[in-house]
């Protein structure tokens, strides 16, 4: 069994078990004399673990087993341990360790193991890894009501919040660009879901963004949700515009493919009002953790949506909503491939 030490963790990254470096393998613990190893088959993935690492009051080993349920349950590939719980120097802070490994992939990575390991806190609402993270039995529930109450945005999709998307972009964004059909897709695949769009424009990087949020808020104001989408899909493809020399008249040619008059959402951008709401929304996003766009957030639960599979995506979707005791209809079967011409 090869171990890998997780210096480098990244739980918000669905589609990879672990990060980190290679260290040498680890001795397989022989059998006690006179007994026959197991077959492969049937063999345990792990050693087992020492009760006597389990030395801190809290978490909980099933607090621990709750909170990588919730983040990797929808992955039937992957296998893990609450490998220790230990105390240390700093009061309520301990140190769990777990070990992980996935059954799927490269048959020749299949039997790596990897080591994760983290410090909660006292509150037992965070960890830190290589960044802070939520954590718990229902470690995106604050999120989740953050959101449910503050992402007031343009949206789509069904009335209910039971079942909330909220994108955070950047119309300069080339990544955000990539994101839309991402997500056009996931709201035909389930119609059901309720979607926001959030401005979080990028300002140390990108002098437009600004700009094409406030006209953007506008639109919406203007024209609702109907109105703010067409602006937006306009703005994504003609991304190539949102230059200092040309971003004007990129503008005014997205509102009025949104039906709306380009003098009035400039007067109306111009407003504190304007400006109030797009700061509004940064700090939504910064009270969440969002630290790149695109991220989208499942009922709380925080994705890099160009980062992941589609069907990965589909997978933790669904999981979501089953984790949150939402009757979410599962999406409607990929079509068959259309069979290849005859060459007869």
């Amino acid at each position: 069994m090869q171990l890998r030490v997780l210096t480098c963790v990244s739980l918000l990254a669905a589609a990879t078990v672990a990060f980190g470096q290679e260290a040498p393998s680890a001795p397989t613990p022989p059998a006690p004399a006179g007994v026959s190893p197991a077959p492969q088959e049937t063999a345990a993935p792990f050693p087992p673990a020492n009760p006597a690492d389990f030395t801190a009051p809290t978490p909980t080993k099933q607090t621990v087993e709750d909170f990588l349920h919730a983040y990797w349950g929808y992955d039937e590939s992957r296998q893990w341990q609450v490998q220790a719980i230990l105390k240390t120097p700093a009061e309520g802070v301990a140190h769990v360790v777990v070990l992980v490994k996935s059954t799927a992939g490269d048959p020749k990575q299949k039997d790596q193991t990897a080591q994760l390991a983290f410090y909660t806190l006292p509150d037992g609402k965070w960890l830190v890894a290589d960044q802070l993270l939520p954590f718990g039995a229902k470690p995106f529930q604050d999120n989740r009501d953050a959101l449910q109450s503050g992402a007031t945005g343009p949206s789509r999709g069904g009335s209910s919040k039971a079942m909330e998307i909220v994108e955070f972009a950047d119309f300069e964004c080339p990544h955000c660009k990539d994101a839309q059909p991402i997500i056009a897709n996931l709201m035909r695949d389930y119609p059901s879901i309720h979607f926001v769009y959030q401005d979080y424009p990028l300002v140390q990087v990108h002098t437009e963004a600004m700009k094409a949020s406030l006209h953007g808020y506008c639109v919406s104001k203007a024209g609702g949700n109907e109105a703010f989408f067409k602006f937006a899909d306009a703005v994504f493809d003609g991304q190539v515009g949102l230059t200092p020399a040309s971003s004007d008249q990129t503008l005014k040619d997205a509102e009025t493919k949104a039906g709306q008059d380009p003098a009035k959402i400039a007067a109306c951008a111009a407003t504190p009002e304007a400006s109030q709401a797009i700061q509004a929304s940064l700090a939504l996003g910064n009270k969440i953790g969002v630290n790149s766009t695109p991220t989208i957030f499942v009922n709380g639960r925080g994705l890099p949506v160009t980062g992941i599979p589609y069907p990965t995506l589909q997978k933790i979707i669904e999981f979501q909503a089953k984790l949150d005791g939402v009757a979410l209809p599962p999406a409607p079967p990929a079509p068959a491939p259309k069979p290849a011409p005859s060459l007869r």
